[in-house]
């Protein structure tokens, strides 16, 4: 005699099945999960942060202290 199979459950694994092979080929096309999205758009806010720390204030006059040789006299206003 034959299995007896469950007509509801049958149906679901199905559809679970194509759910997950149509999500697995979109993946494939369209690239990282929203997981990885979020790391790398975390990452680059975090080097962002960091660049910014780091800048160098311009004095009121806009002359930037960096680019100044050295000798120089700043701009009188």
């Amino acid at each position: 005699m034959a299995e007896v199979v469950n007509l509801n459950r049958a149906r679901k694994q199905r559809a679970r099945a194509a759910r997950k092979q149509r999500g697995d080929e979109n993946a494939m096309r369209f690239g990282r999960g929203k997981a990885g999205r979020a790391l790398d758009h975390a990452l680059q806010d975090r080097a962002a942060r960091a660049l910014d720390g780091h800048r160098l204030e311009q004095d009121h006059a806009g002359d930037h202290p960096a680019r100044r040789r050295s000798g120089e006299e700043r701009p009188e206003e």
